[in-house]
């Protein structure tokens, strides 16, 4: 039997991400991190959505001792998000959460050695990473190096967005047929508003530009997502 773990956070790219996998796998397990997060309201979300969708388990873990450690503007009420101004920060900007994805997928890998699952897929991007160093693809294959070695069990990391911009992710939701769940029902901003968002913020605007370049051009978008990702 094929299984999977998708690292779930109810937002565009994870939703995504399950999506298809409960298209490719026989089995689909999500896990979903509370790290004190600033809007509590992504856990409900992705609750909601593994409900919704039909996985097979759904694990929310409790990590909140990141928050201790990893000051950013998505764990800490006293730091703003930034809006966006049209061009993105110099240096990290302040949504960056320091050795989130590291923690994360370690977590996910022992869970799936736990289910005996195949394969860990995260919705990183290289594309539209927000300057995020632990969404990069040289990030994720050292990684998985290092976690097969110290699991002796070589779990496959997944990153099926890793190469796609927005529109492209609005196109491959869009072939699942889940283009209106995705974008009515997760939840990407990073003021913590469902749905449309507030429009402000970096999260929403790269999704509202990613949306309206998608609708502007389906067949040209669908076609440069189906190369990318070898879909028929």
């Amino acid at each position: 039997m094929k299984r999977a773990v998708v690292v779930f956070s109810g937002g565009q790219d994870s939703t995504t991400c399950l999506v298809q996998a409960l298209e490719q796998y026989d089995e689909v397990h999500c896990i979903t991190f509370d790290y004190g997060q600033r809007h509590r309201a992504e856990i409900e979300v992705a609750r909601e959505l593994a409900v919704a969708l039909g996985v097979k388990g759904h694990k929310v873990l409790d990590v909140t001792m990141l928050n201790e450690l990893a000051i950013s503007s998505l764990t800490r009420d006293n730091i703003p998000v930034p809006a966006f101004n049209g061009t993105q920060p110099g240096g990290l900007p302040s949504t960056f959460v320091p050795g989130r994805n590291i923690l994360f997928l370690t977590l996910a890998s022992i869970y799936a050695y736990q289910v005996e699952a195949q394969a860990v897929i995260t919705g990183v991007c290289e594309t539209d990473f927000s300057g995020y160093p632990d969404c990069r693809d040289e990030f994720v294959k050292a990684l998985h190096h290092g976690v097969a070695l110290g699991l002796a069990r070589d779990i496959r990391f997944e990153t099926p967005l890793m190469w796609l911009d927005k529109a492209e992710i609005w196109a491959l939701a869009d072939y699942y047929r889940q283009l209106e769940r995705v974008r009515s029902d997760t939840l990407t901003c990073y003021n913590g508003f469902k749905g449309e968002g507030c429009g402000e913020c970096t999260a929403c605007h790269l999704r509202a530009e990613g949306l309206a370049a998608y609708q502007n051009d389906k067949v040209g978008v669908a076609a440069r997502m189906k190369r990318k990702t070898q879909l028929a």
